[in-house]
C-alpha cells in the first residue's frame, strides 16, 4: 500500500496495480494512457510516464504497438501485496543498471512513438521511461527535433535491399515500394515526419532513394524526369501511409474504431445519397451491395499497380525491352 509520503508516481502506480489485482482491469485490457493519468490525477505527463514505467518494471503492464499499454498476462505479474517494499525499484534505480547511450535513447523513443504516437515523445518522457534524470538524454541528443531525426533514420534503416537486384525496373520499384510500406506499417508515426518539399537528409532514407533511382537509371530518362518520378513514387507511399497514424490518433481521441465511427455517420451518409445534388455518387454508392470497405493495404496495392503502369508509359516507349 502506498502512503501519503510516497511520491505521486508511486501512489498512481499502486492505484492502477490495485485495479489490476482486483480484476477491474483484465489481462490485455488497456490501462490509462499518460494523458488520461495526467487528467485523472492532476499530474504532469512526466509523472504519469514514471507511473507506467514502474508498472512495466514490476511486470504488471506491457506496451503493445498501436494499442498502447495493456495489462500483462497474469503469469508475468506479481501482485502488489506480495511484493515487499524493498523490491519496488524506482525508475532511476532500475535503469541505472544499464548504461545510457544514444542508441538506447532512440530505441526507447521509437517504442513510445510506436505505442502512443509521435506526439507522446518528448525528452522528458524518454528520460522517465529510461528511469534517468530529465536532463540526462541531452548529453547524447541536443533536442527533440534531433531525436525525431535519429528515430526516423533508425527505422528507415531496418530493412535492406539485396546486393544483386532483380531484373527489370518494375520489379525493383515494386520491391522498393513494398519495403517502404512495410516500414511505415510497422512505424505509422514515421509518415508524419518531414514533408515532400523539405526532404529529410538521412543516410538510411537515401538508401531507399538510391534503390529507386537505380531502377529508373539507364532507360533514357533525363535527370529531371528521373527525380520527378522518384518523388512521385516516394510521395505515393508516404501519402497512403499518413492515414495509418491519423486513424490511430482518431481512434485514441474518440474511443471509436473505424467501423464504429462509420456507423455513427449513417444518417449523414443516407441524407447525401438521398439528395439530388450528387447523382453519380448516389448511383455508385447505391450499387454497392455491401458498402465500400476502405482497406489501406488493398488501396496501396491497387495504387501501386496504377502508378507503375503510368511510369511504364514513360519508360517503355524509350526502352521497349525493359
Amino acid at each position: 500500500m502506498a502512503s501519503k509520503s510516497d511520491p505521486p508516481f508511486r501512489r498512481i502506480a499502486d492505484e492502477i496495480a490495485r485495479r489490476i489485482t482486483e480484476g477491474a482491469l483484465a489481462p490485455g485490457e488497456r490501462v490509462p494512457s499518460t494523458r488520461q493519468i495526467a487528467r485523472e490525477w492532476g499530474v504532469a505527463l512526466a509523472t504519469a510516464t514514471k507511473a507506467l514505467t514502474v508498472l512495466r518494471l514490476e511486470g504488471l503492464v506491457e506496451a503493445r504497438p498501436r494499442i498502447g499499454t495493456v495489462v500483462a498476462a497474469k503469469e508475468h505479474a506479481v501482485p502488489t501485496e506480495n511484493r515487499p517494499p524493498s523490491r519496488r525499484r524506482s525508475p532511476t534505480t532500475a535503469s541505472s543498471e544499464n548504461e545510457l547511450t544514444r542508441e538506447r535513447i532512440v530505441r526507447v523513443a521509437v517504442g513510445i512513438a510506436d505505442g502512443e504516437g509521435l506526439a507522446a515523445v518528448s525528452m522528458r518522457t524518454v528520460a522517465a521511461r529510461l528511469g534517468v534524470a530529465a536532463m540526462s538524454p541531452y548529453r547524447y541528443v541536443n533536442s527533440k527535433d534531433d531525436l525525431v531525426l535519429l528515430m526516423a533514420d533508425a527505422v528507415f534503416g531496418e530493412k535492406a535491399y539485396p546486393v544483386e537486384p532483380p531484373d527489370g525496373w518494375r520489379v525493383r520499384l515494386e520491391l522498393g515500394a513494398r519495403t517502404l510500406w512495410g516500414i511505415y506499417r510497422r512505424h505509422p508515426w514515421l509518415a508524419q515526419v518531414g514533408s515532400l518539399t523539405r526532404p529529410l537528409m538521412l543516410p538510411a532514407l537515401m538508401t531507399h532513394a538510391e534503390w529507386a533511382l537505380a531502377a529508373l537509371d539507364g532507360h533514357g530518362l533525363d535527370p529531371t524526369t528521373m527525380f520527378d518520378l522518384h518523388v512521385l513514387f516516394y510521395s505515393y507511399v508516404q501519402g497512403i501511409a499518413v492515414h495509418l497514424e491519423r486513424e490511430a490518433q482518431a481512434e485514441a481521441a474518440t474511443g471509436l474504431s473505424e467501423d464504429q465511427w462509420m456507423d455513427r455517420q449513417t444518417p449523414a451518409y443516407e441524407a447525401i445519397v438521398a439528395a439530388t445534388r450528387y447523382p453519380v455518387f448516389a448511383r455508385i454508392a447505391g450499387s454497392l451491395k455491401h458498402g465500400y470497405d476502405l482497406d489501406l493495404d488493398t488501396l496501396f496495392e491497387f495504387g501501386l499497380k496504377s502508378l507503375l503502369d503510368g511510369i511504364a508509359l514513360i519508360i517503355e516507349p524509350r526502352c521497349p525491352t525493359a
